[in-house]
């Protein structure tokens, strides 16, 4: 039985982490171990499953053929090791665990290192990137998303909290510019910018359970958010920023809320996985802990 499988975890793993030194870094080996066990595995099959060059790696017309199978059997198998461990009380193994730079470093990631801390057998993976990853293509067991989630019948979710938006400024800047009452009242502000892909971000506010817009003036303006939460505190203008993000700056009273009066659209983060019959131990535990946890650590 071990000379049927040996070699296909390899071989999908080149496949979706697109070539040997990807795989070689998930696998936590050489790229020349990787380059070796697929180079068996063809000579086993008596196959080619790889067109090859100096730089890269793609599949050849078997190759794509036999990774979809491939790709089921591993399925399988990993939803059978999903059934009996449903079963265990003890939270191990592995997850690789993909989240928002931002959002990850300062409210993920601390709830994970504590968790991980209570369970020594847990490994986790963790990749920080602002870009939506494949959990299927990319081998990723969860993922923390940001806004609204787009449909895919292959992921399943659960809303952790929310994201609740306020507008800040620094008491310094208050004193000498005024502070806004209403929303009309920011046009004769510094308002400090967000944009993201080329694209300038709208303020949201809801007043009287009615959803109004407001486009800052973008004299400055910032792809950062660390950046912005930065400047407001120097006094340059107003911001629009997700309070766990300014929650240091708030208790040392270098930002206070303004516009109090009005409400500020949330955005929900979720947890998404792949879709599977039986959830993990591991990755219930995971999730449960951070819908546990996560709302508090964003207020």
């Amino acid at each position: 039985m071990n000379d049927v499988i040996s070699g296909i975890p390899e071989f999908v793993e080149a496949v979706e982490a697109g070539g040997f030194s990807a795989a070689a870094v998930r696998m936590n080996l050489s790229r020349s171990a990787i380059g070796k066990t697929i180079a068996r595995l063809e000579a086993r099959l008596g196959v080619r499953l790889f067109h090859r060059t100096t730089r890269t790696q793609s599949l050849t017309d078997e190759g794509h053929a036999f990774y979809l199978r491939c790709r089921r059997a591993l399925d399988e198998i990993r939803s059978g090791q999903a059934m009996l461990e449903s079963g265990k009380s003890e939270v191990a193994g592995r997850l690789r665990i993909s989240m928002p730079v931002l959002f990850g470093r300062r409210c993920i990631s601390p709830l994970l290192m504590e968790f991980a801390r209570q369970h020594p057998k847990l490994e986790l993976d963790l990749s920080f990137s602002d870009r939506v990853v494949d959990l299927l293509d990319e081998g990723f067991d969860l993922a923390i998303r940001n806004g609204p989630l787009k449909n895919s019948s292959g992921l399943l979710a659960r809303r952790l909290a929310h994201h609740r938006m306020l507008c800040f400024a620094s008491p310094e800047y208050l004193e000498s510019r005024g502070t806004p009452l209403s929303i009309a009242d920011l046009d004769g502000h510094d308002c400090l910018a967000y944009v993201r892909s080329g694209e300038l971000r709208t303020w949201f506010f809801s007043q009287d359970n009615t959803q109004q817009e407001f486009v800052p003036p973008a004299r400055l303006r910032f792809d950062d958010l660390e950046a912005i939460a930065d400047a407001a505190v120097a006094g340059m203008g107003l911001a629009w920023l997700t309070r766990w993000l300014v929650r240091d700056d708030l208790q040392s009273g270098a930002l206070v809320p303004v516009l109090k009066g009005l409400s500020c659209i949330s955005y929900e983060a979720h947890a998404v996985w792949p879709r599977t019959p039986h959830l993990p131990l591991k990755m219930r535990a995971v999730i449960d802990m951070l819908a546990a946890r996560l709302p508090g650590m964003m207020e």
